[in-house]
């Protein structure tokens, strides 16, 4: 048991190291995930958002579970890209605290963090949000539960995404959220909904990434569309043009509740509250919610597509965000 509480420090020690010159590499890995992809991508650095991948869902991170050492460790390489990208803070600082209780029986408060960034528009009006949660499960029975695709991935393809508004400025403002306390009970969510310096008010869409990096079929499901039809010719014209096959679906009530998508990851607080929704995200695979869900077992050509694909869908949501507005205001 010392051992290993060595080893992990060690460890904790050694990831902390990566950062250099604001990019995170990989240990093991650096220089190996770009030949892991067959695609070229026209919008994302493919072998960026897989080392980031690998980097936040390394066994030295011990699973992200929020409240602990390794989500810790894990905020602090989301904010490090943040800085080095240029993101705006929104107050005066990325990280958010947040205390809130988790949605167990008999469950304490925990301290959490969501890290926010925005990158400004050409324009004022209407804002953009865009969110992945970076937390995982933690340790369970002397097992890591890494969560790799879930959801180091969306966190990853988040980043990508922003590195691109970086380069090429939108129409409207963006708001790029790495949301904690997701995986008991949408906490960073919430806690955003909540937070004053947030422009929440200005929201109109909230885009949301939640594993998007493993398919053996190729397939990347877009949910939201029906409950915003008005979303469903921005979908469509980035399906037929995308990557990957880009299915809409996994939102209507009448599937039931293990198919109906719409509760299951942050985007259902900020559908609660009225703002449209569209969550990116596979179908559950053998390593959702088990110590497999390693970077090992991601699909990196299929995941290079998806994070080619979450751009332009985020280009195209951008350019049509005064349409979706005034839609929210009718209603």
């Amino acid at each position: 048991m010392g051992n290993r509480k060595t080893w992990i420090i060690a460890g904790l020690l050694g990831a902390i190291a990566l950062v250099i010159g604001g990019v995170l590499l990989s240990l093991d890995h650096e220089g190996d995930a770009p030949s892991l992809v067959q695609y070229q991508p026209k919008y994302i650095d493919a072998g960026a958002m897989l080392r980031f991948t690998e980097t936040l869902s390394s066994d030295a991170l011990e699973g992200r579970a929020t409240g602990t050492r390794g989500n810790e460790a894990a905020r602090d390489f989301i904010q490090k890209r943040f800085e080095t990208l240029g993101l705006q803070m929104l107050g005066d600082r990325f990280a958010h605290p947040f205390t809130a209780t988790p949605d167990k029986e008999g469950a304490a408060p925990v301290n959490g963090a969501n890290v926010v960034g925005m990158i400004k528009g050409k324009t004022d009006g209407p804002v953009l949000l865009i969110t992945a949660h970076y937390d995982h499960l933690g340790i369970i029975d002397g097992e890591i539960y890494n969560g790799a695709d879930d959801n180091a991935s969306g966190t990853a393809a988040m980043i990508d995404v922003a590195q691109y508004f970086t380069l090429h400025q939108p129409v409207h403002d963006i708001v790029f959220a790495a949301l904690d306390g997701e995986e008991i009970g949408l906490l960073g969510a919430h806690a955003l909904m909540d937070d004053t310096s947030v422009p929440m008010q200005r929201v109109v869409l909230n885009m949301n990434y939640d594993m998007v990096s493993r398919s053996e079929a190729g397939e990347l499901y877009v949910a939201g569309t029906f409950h915003n039809p008005e979303l469903l010719p921005i979908v469509e014209r980035v399906a037929s043009e995308a990557p990957v096959k880009l299915i809409a679906g996994h939102d209507d009530p009448a599937l039931g509740a293990a198919d109906d998508w719409t509760s299951q990851s942050d985007h259902s607080v900020f559908h609660d509250a009225g703002i449209p929704f569209l969550y990116f995200g596979v179908e559950d695979h053998p390593g959702y919610h088990t110590p497999s869900d390693d970077y090992a077992n991601i699909t990196p050509d299929f995941f290079a597509r998806a994070g080619d694909t979450l751009v332009m869908a985020a280009i195209a949501a951008d350019e049509e965000l005064d349409m979706i507005g005034g839609e929210k205001a009718a209603d």
